[in-house]
């Protein structure tokens, strides 16, 4: 049985977190089993791991060159393999696949989180009485869980999340063939090699988007919600609805409801933003060769806070989820809000990190569809983009109760009164693209031609308001060098003039 992600992309690319991936140089079925039985009690529902056996790894990285296994030994290992995880309690069967890396085999272990976790592992097992304990994963270490985490484990084992749970109301034709193949295509899976000879039942096992036995096996929520042409036919209203509002009076008002797999929602519903909202505006600064260009909005940062929408939202309540764009900011809305372990002082200052993932299975595929960030880097990644463009920064809203979550991006300064544009909107953008050096060279300039006091300088040279330190520290840095001086030395202030030397 094909694993849907193949070596190349385990090792090379940041879709699955290291902490997620344990390596094995050589064969050890007792620490093996122990990983294993981590990996499939999930405690933090990262969805499971990887173990590779044959590869060590060192500071995040495969040590090079690879070690690998004989071919020999691959078919005693799997079969070794089987006989140890029948000692899990209960019993636990990851998949297993040989692959090639470097020219070396090794074999590939896929432990997804099991469904009728904890399991616990024999601490020795060759011994025929050994004790049985729970492991769990913590960063990238099996370690024995505490009292503590054994009565978390307990509770986890009636809380499998939303996404990987079985829909009753589906039959395996709705998982669409066409869908399937595209995805696997556009992740370069190692099972496209034998797509056209499986059939979806088959191919559902190998992505596991649908279990059960077999006179009862059944598409999991997160396959119809990926591989189905309409999703919100078993998830009412799984869809994003943008409305564009470019007036207040609501005259040329415009809707667009985005339907479909909800990887397409996001795409389409982007594409239209990218397409119909996102302006650029390109302003001469004086004194400066280079043309400052700013946008309304940051795509980068609503492809973000859109992405983490679709990710975090709860497909059990049947509420979409809205974009509202009016003319002065874009309002991106979600239900339900943040887990109550994120407090209010943590949304206030961006700082969004979570252990629990509300939906750890849609998160695996549109990571490996390149569609989110990696663990807790969504916001940040959005917060850099819009400072990046010298925009305000967002105001992030939930209640008391967290039924909602709301992401209000203000539009950049520079597109609130196209007519009469704040000076200092360009300045922001214009500063951010100055180095020290630049700003000393245009100083020297402007004094080549007049001398002038500082603050008319700082003016002169397209900025607005007092002068910034970084401004000041170019002067002091060019006096210090006897390029240019005060024209009264005993006022060294911002109104005495300055003469180039």
């Amino acid at each position: 049985m094909a694993i849907p992600i193949t070596i190349e992309k385990l090792l090379t690319e940041n879709i699955v977190e290291w902490a997620r991936i344990e390596f094995k140089e050589g064969w050890n079925p007792e620490t093996t089993l122990k990983t294993i039985s981590a990996f499939a009690n999930d405690i933090d529902n990262w969805g499971g791991g990887y173990i590779v056996v044959g590869a060590k790894e060192k500071d995040g990285k495969v040590v090079r060159p690879i070690k690998g296994i004989s071919l020999e030994s691959v078919d005693k290992i799997q079969k070794e393999l089987l006989r140890y995880c029948k000692y899990l309690r209960p019993v636990y069967i990851p998949q297993t696949e040989p692959v090639w890396f470097d020219g070396k085999m090794l074999l590939l272990i896929w432990c997804p989180g099991g469904y009728e976790r904890p399991y616990a592992c024999p601490k020795s097992p060759d011994s025929k009485n050994s004790e049985k304990i729970y492991y769990i994963r913590k960063l990238s270490s099996t370690i024995e869980a505490t009292d503590l985490d054994v009565k978390e484990l307990m509770s986890l084992a009636h809380n499998v999340p939303f996404d990987d749970r079985i829909n009753p109301k589906a039959e395996m034709k709705d998982l669409k063939y066409p869908i399937i193949k595209s995805y696997l295509q556009n992740v370069n899976s190692s099972l496209i090699n034998d797509i056209d000879n499986l059939d979806t039942v088959q191919i559902a096992k190998d992505l596991r988007i649908a279990d059960g036995p077999t006179e009862y096996y059944k598409p999991l929520n997160v396959g119809l919600l990926f591989f189905n042409d309409h999703p919100e036919a078993f998830f009412p209203y799984s869809q994003i609805e943008v409305v564009n509002i470019p007036d207040p009076t609501g005259q040329g008002m415009e809707e667009r409801v985005f339907a479909g797999p909800i990887d397409d929602q996001l795409r389409n519903a982007l594409n239209y933003i990218k397409n119909n909202i996102i302006a650029e505006r390109v302003f001469k600064v004086p004194g400066q060769a280079e043309a400052v260009r700013v946008k309304n909005y940051s795509y980068e940062a609503i492809e973000e806070f859109l992405s983490n929408a679709i990710y975090h939202k709860s497909y059990q309540l049947h509420e979409p989820i809205t974009v509202r764009i009016e003319s002065d900011k874009i309002e991106i809305t979600s239900t339900p809000g943040p887990d109550r372990s994120i407090s209010d002082d943590d949304i206030k200052n961006y700082q969004m990190r979570t252990r629990r993932y509300r939906n750890r299975r849609i998160g695996d595929f549109l990571k490996e569809l390149h569609l989110v960030e990696g663990r807790n880097t969504g916001i940040p990644t959005a917060i850099r983009a819009i400072k990046e463009n010298g925009s305000p920064l967002p105001l992030l809203l939930t209640d008391e109760d967290r039924s909602f979550f709301s992401v209000i991006i203000p539009i950049h300064e520079a597109f609130l009164n196209k007519k009469n544009i704040s000076a200092s909107a360009i300045d922001k953008a214009a500063s951010k693209r100055r180095t020290k050096e630049q700003i000393k060279v245009l100083i020297l300039d402007v004094l080549s031609v007049e001398s002038i006091s500082a603050n008319e300088l700082y003016n002169r040279l397209g900025y607005s308001g007092n002068a910034s330190k970084t401004f000041r520290s170019c002067i002091d840095e060019l006096i210090a060098e006897g390029k240019i001086r005060y024209a009264a030395e005993s006022l060294r202030d911002s109104n005495n003039v300055l003469i180039k030397i």
